[in-house]
């Protein structure tokens, strides 16, 4: 590499110093002070270390630069204004409704992977961008992290310190900006980088301690960091924030606004420059590796009437895809023998990844691979994926393309105990914007969905049960998703069930039609988008619905089914989990949650009296 001419480095950080005040100023709104204590370390690696094609975005050789700290947003823009990827006038639109430069990094900008400003997401996702380089793509592009000193509080910061240790991740790099300075006040351990570099080094990681505002440090730091060998790096930058600006710089109070007399304060950065910056682009570009695949999709299939759990058939589906298609990858949180996920590990072991019991790290990992364009399953047990809902959140801002299951749902695992069941997950997934949640009820329906699942966008979420259930459905059959399936038609009632409750409904019906009462059951698998078509036709047709969970009843399956009735004058009915036992077997768990089929028998019936007068 040539030699750095440190006096334009020093003029490029003094220009993003400028441009993030500008951008913030005329926002009116951001964070100018997070901005400007990195500018050093951005200048550098722009000039020097990055290696982007800026003509083409989609370049497999490209490095990948994740800002952690994304409300340090205006640096980003600064330096994408400097590389030519957007102009002067775009850069003024920071914050402005309809502008690609939102308040914190979005994949609208191009050489975005994710968007960040959750605090504590983007290293994570770093780290399944590294797996993904080493492992997957297998091409030496690195990933630059830029985090802050505030967000190493989080948790997941060290699940991702650990996972990348453990992993030897050389093709990813730390920078973290140690600039004292939280929101509200000092941060833990304030400017003591021995302190962070002692942890991050017992996990496994190369530290540098540098002086963040040193454009020859900060070379030779990230050089070395590009050539570390057998461990990832974390490079340790003692940094002022506000710096430069006499009237911000290292005090409290000032963080997440715009600087009070911009004017000035760009005066004392010596004025705005015009400076550009050549990035370099990858040195040896080629095509990401492939792994064979026979392109046909040979699900496994059961005869009607065997009992098989779903989520048996879920592990068995997905080896399969996995052989029809080369580009499907899988992520476990160690409990691949309970969810199953060890038939596909078995099957396709350089496409599996052990993320250990880290769901934030395992759901980030899975972001990162399919921002390179994998398509990721990630599995746990239902409950357990409560732990990484903001990741989830994140990855939907992010339009991430992802595919979560979880197993172990519902108050039916019974003796396992209230811990361990999923009873929030249809009503959080429901919630995340533009998902699909799906929740079988027999292994041929598991089957088929988990391969439709593949070609959907967007978050994607199915649910497995533990215990085995009776096929119901021919090995053939088909589940679009939105649709539902009609197992029974009478006209004086609707049930609505999906997944295990299919099984308790359908019981439910042969009681009731010797009571001589004749309803209809259909399985919502769909949960959402649901079938509001059928439902309505149903709720037109018959005196009522009763819709049978096993989960909380808040934000479930009956609120999905109210939702698409609307203003529907038809009286529904929920039954779902009301009060757990603390301990008892699978059947008097369903029995005393009121969702076994004599609760269902007795609300159908209650329900048709009321209709008949």
């Amino acid at each position: 590499m040539d030699e750095p001419d440190y006096r334009f480095l020093c003029e490029l950080a003094a220009q993003l110093r400028v441009d993030s005040v500008r951008a913030s100023a005329a926002a009116g709104s951001g964070h100018p002070t997070s901005s400007m204590s990195a500018a050093e370390l951005m200048a550098v690696l722009l000039a020097r270390h990055l290696r982007l094609d800026v003509r083409d975005p989609d370049n497999p050789g490209n490095d990948h630069l994740i800002f952690s700290k994304g409300h340090a947003s205006p640096l980003l823009y600064a330096m994408a204004k400097a590389a030519g990827v957007i102009t002067d006038d775009e850069l003024l639109t920071f914050r402005r409704r309809g502008s690609r430069l939102e308040g914190h990094p979005t994949p609208r900008l191009p050489f975005v992977d994710v968007a960040t400003g959750s605090l504590g997401f983007g290293l994570p996702v770093g780290v399944g961008l590294a797996l993904t380089g080493r492992k997957l793509d297998r091409l030496p592009y690195h990933i630059w992290v830029l985090c802050g000193d505030s967000e190493l509080a989080e948790g997941s910061m060290w699940e991702a310190f650990e996972h990348a240790g453990h992993e030897g991740l050389t093709n990813l790099t730390a920078i973290i900006d140690v600039n004292r300075l939280g929101q509200r006040g000092p941060t833990r351990h304030g400017w003591d980088l021995s302190a962070y570099a002692r942890r991050m080094s017992a996990f496994g990681w190369h530290t540098i301690e540098i002086d963040g505002h040193d454009p020859g440090e900060i070379d030779y730091a990230l050089s070395d960091a590009r050539g570390a060998r057998r461990r990832p790096t974390a490079i340790l930058a003692r940094t002022s924030k506000g710096h430069g600006v006499s009237a911000v710089e290292d005090r409290e109070g000032k963080h997440g606004k715009p600087i009070a007399e911009p004017e000035q304060a760009i005066a004392e950065l010596g004025g705005p420059r015009h400076l550009t910056v050549e990035v370099r682009p990858p040195t040896s570009p080629r095509d990401p590796y492939g792994f064979a695949a026979t392109g046909t999709l040979d699900l496994p299939a059961w005869e009607v009437g065997e009992k098989v759990a779903t989520r048996e058939a879920f592990g068995a589906a997905l080896a399969a895809l996995g052989t029809a298609c080369g580009d499907i990858v899988a992520l476990d949180g160690e409990v691949a023998d309970s969810t199953r996920l060890e038939a596909f590990a078995e099957a396709h072991p350089e496409r599996f990844f052990e993320c250990y019991i880290a769901e934030q790290q395992m759901v980030a990992a899975a972001i990162g691979v399919q921002a390179r364009g994998w398509k990721p399953y990630a599995a746990t047990f239902a409950a357990f994926l409560t732990r990484a809902y903001d990741f989830v959140r994140m990855a939907a801002i992010s339009r991430a393309d992802l595919c979560l299951v979880g197993s172990h749902a519902g108050v039916s695992i019974g003796e396992d105990g209230p811990s361990q069941m999923g009873l929030e997950d249809l009503a959080a997934f429901r919630a995340v914007h533009g998902s699909t949640v799906l929740y079988p009820c027999d292994a041929n329906q598991t089957a088929r969905l988990v391969g439709d699942m593949a070609g959907l966008g967007g978050i994607r979420y199915l649910r497995t049960t533990r215990g085995a259930t009776p096929v119901v459905y021919d090995a053939g059959e088909h589940f679009p998703v939105g649709g539902s399936k009609v197992l029974r038609t009478g006209g004086q009632a609707t049930i609505v069930a999906a997944g295990i409750t299919v099984h308790e409904s359908l019981a439910a019906a042969d009681l009731l039609r010797e009571d001589g009462i004749a309803v209809t059951v259909i399985d919502a698998y769909s949960v959402k988008p649901i079938d509001a078509e059928r439902l309505r036709t149903a709720a037109a047709d018959t005196g009522g619905i009763v819709t049978v969970e096993d989960h909380w009843p808040e934000g479930g399956l009956g609120d999905a089914v109210l939702a698409a009735l609307a203003t529907s004058p038809v009286p529904v009915v929920k039954l779902a989990v009301s009060a757990l036992p603390g301990s008892a077997t699978p059947q008097e768990q369903l029995e005393e949650a009121g969702i076994d089929r004599h609760a269902i028998r007795l609300a159908v019936q209650d329900l048709v009296k009321r209709a008949a007068g």
